[in-house]
C-alpha cells in the first residue's frame, strides 16, 4: 500500500479504467453469447479469443505492457513458470489460449468471473480425481485447436527460479501426442522490486497487492516461447524436458540482461 499512497494520482485513474474495460468486457461477453444461441456458450475458441481481446484492453488500462519472443503456438498445450494473477493476462496478450487455474480463483470477486468468460478450468489440486478429470476435459478443448495453458508449479513463486513440476496434467498430452511449448513469463520495472510488486505470493491479500501494482509507474510482462516438445510418450520424462527448458530460457534470459 506504500506505493499506493506515494502515487495515488495514478491509481485514481487507472483503477476506474481497469472496471470500465472489465465492465465492458463482460457485456460483451454476455452479448456474444446472447447472439451465438443456445448451445455455443461452451465453445473454447470463441473464449480464448474472447481472453486475449480482454487481456490487451486491460493491461493498456492499468499500465502494464507486454512483449513476447519466439513463435506463439497455434496447438496443444503450453507449459509455464507461474508468479501471479497477471501471469494470465501477459501470456493471453500474446495470442488465444485458455487455462488452467487453481479451483479459489473461481470464487474471487471479478476475477472469477473473468476467467469462467475465458473458458478456465479450475483446478482441485489437492483432490486426485479432480486433477484426473481436468485432464480429461483437456482433450475436447486441445483437439478443437485451442491451446491450453498450465502452471504445473502449481503455486506462484518471487519469480528468483523455477519449482518442481506437477506431472499429473501432462498425461493426456504424452498419451496422446499433442505438442507441449515450454514458456517462461518474467517481468521488469523501474520504481519497484518484482517478488514484491509484481508477483503475488506467500501470504499477500489480493486488493493491496493490486492497488500497489496500480501505482507503478509502469511495468513490462515478457513471454518468451520454446520449441514445442513432441513424441514424448512418458509424462515423468516430459515433465523433466519441460522444467529444463524453462529453467534453461531463465538463466539465458538473466545472463542477457546482465551483459
Amino acid at each position: 500500500m506504500k506505493s499506493a499512497l506515494r502515487h495515488p494520482f495514478r491509481v485514481a485513474w487507472r483503477l476506474p479504467a481497469f472496471l470500465a474495460v472489465t465492465t465492458a468486457g463482460l457485456l460483451d461477453h454476455r452479448w456474444r453469447l446472447a447472439r451465438a444461441g443456445r448451445g455455443q456458450g461452451n465453445d473454447p475458441r470463441a473464449a480464448a479469443a474472447w481472453m486475449t481481446r480482454w487481456a490487451r484492453n486491460t493491461m493498456g488500462s492499468i499500465g502494464v505492457r507486454h512483449a513476447h519472443e519466439g513463435p506463439v503456438p497455434k496447438e496443444g498445450l503450453i507449459v509455464c513458470n507461474h508468479l501471479g494473477y497477471l501471469d494470465i493476462p501477459v501470456l493471453a496478450a500474446s495470442g488465444n489460449m485458455v487455462f488452467v487455474s487453481k479451483a479459489d480463483v473461481e470464487n474471487w470477486p471479478l476475477l472469477g468471473a473473468l476467467a469462467r468468460c475465458g473458458g478456465t478450468l479450475f483446478l482441485k489440486r489437492e483432490q486426485r480425481s479432480h486433477v484426473a478429470a481436468v485432464a480429461d476435459a483437456l482433450a475436447p478443448i486441445v483437439e478443437s485447436g485451442t491451446v491450453v495453458a498450465l502452471f504445473p508449479e502449481g503455486t506462484s513463486s518471487g519469480g528468483d527460479d523455477i519449482l518442481p513440476f506437477r506431472s499429473s496434467l501432462l498425461e493426456p498430452a504424452a498419451s496422446r501426442g499433442w505438442p507441449v511449448t515450454p514458456a517462461w513469463v518474467h517481468y521488469e520495472l523501474e520504481d519497484g522490486v518484482v517478488s514484491e510488486d509484481v508477483a503475488y505470493w506467500r501470504e499477500m491479500t489480493f486488493f493491496p497487492h493490486f492497488l500497489n501494482l496500480l501505482a507503478k509507474r509502469s511495468v513490462l510482462g515478457r513471454v518468451r516461447y520454446g520449441a514445442p516438445i513432441r513424441g514424448v510418450s512418458d509424462r515423468k520424462e516430459l515433465t523433466r524436458r519441460l522444467h529444463g527448458e524453462v529453467s534453461r530460457m531463465m538463466h539465458e534470459g538473466r545472463a542477457r540482461r546482465a551483459r
